[in-house]
């Protein structure tokens, strides 16, 4: 089944070996599976292709064991030689999820191919200018952020002036009636943050401490989810 066509962003968690308080990874993504989160993105600064590669391969394992492998897209930040390796040994990776900075997204789309999920996040002080004026025909989702300031990526938000910039509600609801494409926000993102977010009209949010450095991860990522259920499907 092709997840591009009908890519669910709502419940996305980002994830790597320095997020999760020395838990396995593979872990904290089965029980934001099995909670019900839509999405995941393998990231991180400090693991080698290898580590990568592995990471991908369990969290493919744990999504095709909670039998949810045709609903959550599994998503590698940055890496297209990882996800290309990846998918040479066989296992099922979605996509990529890229910075401005990064591989360009026509490269990514070129030898991931047409039903590859290709998500890119937009520069805070660029974000309704570029929204408005490039390509988006090979992007499937924007990422915006971040709506507080978050040591997890300190430099995300940053603008020329190399400040960070935060989204406030009023920019995020301007940004989901502009963007052509689904949008995802995050970026310190807290169970607290979900109804008014929920509201703005985006697609989803994103969180990474608040399910993979929980006490908890399986009832925070519920938590999470309900609360985003509870204000987006009843707006329906």
């Amino acid at each position: 089944m092709n997840l591009r066509h009908r890519l669910d962003i709502s419940a996305y968690l980002v994830v790597g070996p320095e997020n999760t308080k020395g838990r396995p990874v593979a872990a904290i993504i089965k029980d934001a599976v099995e909670a019900g989160f839509t999405c995941v993105q393998i990231r991180s600064k400090v693991a080698s292709a290898r580590e990568l590669i592995e990471l991908t391969r369990q969290a493919a394992v744990v999504i095709a064991q909670a039998g949810r492998a045709d609903e959550v897209a599994l998503l590698v930040d940055d890496r297209l030689d990882v996800i290309l390796a990846a998918r040479t040994q066989g296992i099922k990776v979605n996509g990529i999820h890229v910075g401005q900075a990064d591989i360009p997204v026509e490269v990514c789309r070129k030898y991931l191919g047409e039903d590859a999920i290709i998500g890119l996040s937009a520069r805070t002080h660029e974000l309704f200018e570029y929204i408005q004026t490039v390509d988006i025909s090979p992007i499937d989702y924007f990422g915006v952020g971040p709506l507080h300031e978050t040591a997890t990526k300190p430099d995300c938000g940053l603008d020329g002036d190399g400040k960070v910039v935060t989204r406030s509600l009023a920019d995020i609801s301007r940004l989901a009636k502009l963007s052509p494409i689904p949008v995802v926000v995050g970026g310190g993102v807290k169970l607290a943050d979900i109804p008014s977010l929920a509201q703005t009209g985006v697609d989803g949010f994103f969180v990474v401490t608040a399910v993979s450095e929980a006490d908890n991860p399986k009832q925070a990522a519920a938590e999470l989810v309900e609360a985003w259920n509870s204000i987006s499907k009843g707006k329906w």
